[in-house]
């Protein structure tokens, strides 16, 4: 249990740009920063950070929160995780009680996974470097591929002792569990026949984004044919390789930099590119190139090097990625080495200003790339020649932004020799089929739903709104973002006369909604207005912070959204050349509450008003016609009378 003054250190200590900075590229906009969400597929930033208040909001898929809960919906951490995570970045220690065999037990799943992967690379580093075998083996193969000692702790590598179970006795010894060592991935057989997965191997271990080791790659150094070449991980709860890179720890801070990132297919190339200064660069850890990964690059910039083997495979592999990070809307280039290399090798032989003056100098557009490459083939011979525009243009196809494909239809026109205007038609006919595919997708999907409900409409679940919930909830930010303000009321005196009087919004809110015995129905609304409740009895009311931080997520995301708005009033003030004096809510608080107030009071009382009516309409008893109808003319003297005062404040 991590005790709330540590909790609170934390909060006040952690910086919201500095957290998300880690994972999602920001560039400034105004008092905020702007960058493309990490939590959803989108091509347009919508994605706000917000250093003034601490928080984070997404005005694409909604996501919201503060530093901590970005942290949760990030890494998939609880909030505990979350905290200790933000501890060890900013060096709070947190003092803990120790855990009971029970906690120890019931710790979380995610958690114990990280912990033996972080057990197992110490492991298979310390047994490289400090065992006659690890010696011997693994690190002279490290140091014969010209791996220099700080690229080797950099990257952590290792190297797994050629015995059956040297490492599972290890990790048994030190209370990690037969299941969790299967699970993992590090043995293989089962519990009754257990073997160390990794045996005779040089390991590399997998970083997720955040520096934890989510899997390995481990690569044979005998010669024996009827085993694989390198074993990767399997799939768990925290290791994905279709959305790994390998190397994006220790590169995405320069390629955010750089604003750009070279892709290589292997551990050793990316190694060899680190060790040569090359830091932008990491490889599509042991699978071929996914739309998962290419989103993950995008975080930190829409520009991709491809840097690949000048072989038959390398060429073929770098026009898969091609097509599909175009069809990401990012920018790419491809750099074809020479025969016989690469990009480990390639750096290993050259001096590192030669390695970048190849890769600047031979990266080339798509176009470029695609039909230099396929027009070898041609010679001379028209068919040959047709397909190949089709292919070039179906890439062009791909590419979501319409002036880019403009472009490159233009460039292709002068490349191969051909009417820009038949290379548009071309292009324009495969855009209307893709989007008749689409349309006959979506038909399709309505007819299933249509269908699906033909069987009676009590399988139709809809989640209505109580009455009243965007009067509560515009309630519920004003107590948020002014909840300490004081204002002025207009009253009454003891004597009747007028006065004005100062009170705060929160207890202007909470007093006259609890003077009319009404409450709020929705159950986050109801918390928070609580909150504010009891605070009043205080001295002090919580800040933002309170319930952007809050441990029950529903409040902390509904403190976000509605702390945060992707609308920016120009500054009138400093830029006003028409003397035009533009309003803010706060220039007009006192109406802006007060109205609110009597709005959401009315729908109450319409409510109870209906309420009513329903009852007269289903009674037959004469003395309860005649109170329910006295309850009824109270409510509509009641109603006018908010009506009467809300056309004042209106026209105020």
């Amino acid at each position: 249990m991590i005790p709330q003054s540590t909790i609170m250190s934390i909060l006040d200590t952690v910086r919201i740009e500095e957290v998300v900075s880690d994972f999602v590229s920001l560039k400034k906009r105004g008092a905020n920063l702007i960058g493309v969400c990490p939590f959803h597929k989108e091509k347009t930033p919508s994605f706000i950070v917000s250093p003034a208040k601490g928080i984070f909001k997404c005005f694409g898929c909604g996501k919201a929160g503060d530093s901590v809960r970005f942290i949760m919906e990030h890494e998939h951490y609880s909030y505990p995780e979350a905290l200790r995570f933000l501890a060890h970045k900013y060096g709070i220690i947190i003092e803990e009680k120790e855990q009971t065999p029970e906690e120890l037990m019931a710790q979380n799943e995610r958690e114990k996974m990280f912990n033996i992967n972080t057990f197992a690379q110490q492991y298979f580093s310390e047994t490289m470097k400090n065992s006659e075998e690890g010696l011997s083996i693994g690190m002279s193969y490290f140091k014969e591929r010209g791996f220099r000692d700080a690229i080797i702790n950099k990257f952590q590598l290792g190297y797994c002792l050629n015995q059956r179970d040297a490492f599972i006795q290890h990790a048994l010894k030190n209370g990690y569990s037969k299941d969790l060592l299967l699970k993992i991935g590090l043995a293989s057989g089962n519990e009754e026949r257990m073997y160390d997965k990794y045996q005779g191997r040089v390991i590399f271990p997998i970083h997720n984004l955040t520096g934890k080791v989510i899997g390995f790659g481990a690569r044979i150094l005998s010669s024996d044919k009827t085993k694989a070449k390198y074993l990767n991980s399997p799939e768990s709860e925290i290791y994905n390789k279709s959305q790994t890179l390998y190397g994006i720890y220790f590169a995405k801070n320069e390629i955010s930099r750089l604003d750009n990132c070279i892709l290589v297919e292997g551990y050793a190339d990316v190694l060899s590119m680190h060790q040569a200064g090359i830091e932008n660069t990491v490889a599509s850890s042991g699978t071929s190139l996914t739309s998962e990964q290419i989103r993950l690059i995008r975080r930190y910039t829409k520009n991709i090097t491809i840097l690949y083997d000048g072989d038959s495979a390398g060429i073929h592999a770098a026009l898969r990625g091609t097509d599909m990070i175009l069809e990401e809307g990012m920018n790419v280039r491809i750099v074809v080495l020479p025969p016989d290399e690469d990009p480990d090798s390639f750096v290993q032989h050259n001096p590192i200003e030669v390695v970048r003056a190849y890769i600047d100098d031979n990266a080339k557009d798509f176009i470029s790339f695609k039909t230099q490459l396929l027009l070898k083939d041609t010679a001379n011979n028209p068919i040959k020649k047709a397909e190949v525009v089709k292919d070039i243009v179906n890439t062009i196809s791909l590419i979501p932004d319409a002036i880019f494909r403009a472009t490159y239809i233009k460039e292709c026109s002068r490349l191969m020799e051909m009417p820009e205007q038949s290379l548009m038609n071309e292009l324009n006919k495969l855009l209307r089929a893709k989007i008749n595919k689409n349309n006959k997708g979506e038909q399709y999907q309505q007819v299933e739903i249509t269908e699906e409900f033909k069987s009676g409409p009590q399988q139709i679940t809809t989640d209505t709104l109580p009455p009243g919930f965007y009067q509560e909830r515009e309630l519920v930010k004003l107590m948020l973002m002014y909840g300490d303000r004081e204002i002025d009321v207009e009253g009454l005196d003891e004597n009747n006369n007028p006065i004005v009087y100062k009170i705060s919004v929160a207890s202007l809110i909470v007093d006259d909604l609890k003077s009319d015995d009404i409450s709020f129905k929705d159950e986050t609304h109801r918390i928070i207005f609580d909150i504010y409740d009891k605070a009043l009895d205080g001295e002090t009311l919580p800040k933002e912070q309170f319930f952007t931080s809050h441990e029950n997520a529903d409040i902390a995301e509904l403190a976000a959204n509605l702390l945060t708005t992707p609308y920016k009033l120009d500054n009138w003030d400093n830029n006003n050349r028409v003397n035009i004096r533009v309003k803010t809510e706060e220039d007009v608080l006192t109406a802006v509450v007060s109205t609110s107030i009597l709005r959401y009071k009315d729908l109450i009382i319409d409510e109870r008003r209906n309420e009513i009516m329903k009852e007269l309409m289903s009674t037959q008893d004469i003395d309860n016609q005649m109170i329910l109808l006295a309850k009824k003319k109270r409510l509509d003297d009641l109603r006018i009378k908010i009506n009467k005062k809300l056309e004042i404040v209106v026209a105020k």
